[in-house]
């Protein structure tokens, strides 16, 4: 999912921006927060003011329909306070235990 929030971030401001970390911080804590559903619209509105182009916007687009079609997954905010350890891919695999 980070990879997205990334992607979306370089369409408003350059790779190397602190206004791009900036960006993707504050869409990242929200998600942790359990708010994935509300920052896919809001994502989507800030590619539309600036009447960017469906190329222009794709990496947007992308994110915002990876996280309201995985929302019912993106429940960081009770995983988190169930103790749980959150992450993807091979992070995620490698804690799993040999019995698993």
């Amino acid at each position: 999912m980070i990879e997205y929030l990334w992607k979306a971030a370089f369409v408003f401001y350059s790779q190397t921006s602190t206004q791009a970390e900036a960006w993707e911080s504050k869409r990242l804590q929200l998600i942790l927060e359990g708010k994935s559903s509300s920052v896919a619209p809001g994502m989507r509105r800030s590619a539309t003011l600036p009447k960017l182009t469906p190329q222009e916007r794709k990496p947007v687009d992308t994110c915002a329909r990876y996280l309201l079609n995985n929302a019912k997954y993106l429940k960081y905010d009770d995983y988190l306070r169930a103790g749980f350890p959150i992450a993807t891919g091979l992070i995620e695999g490698a804690c799993l235990s040999p019995a698993d």
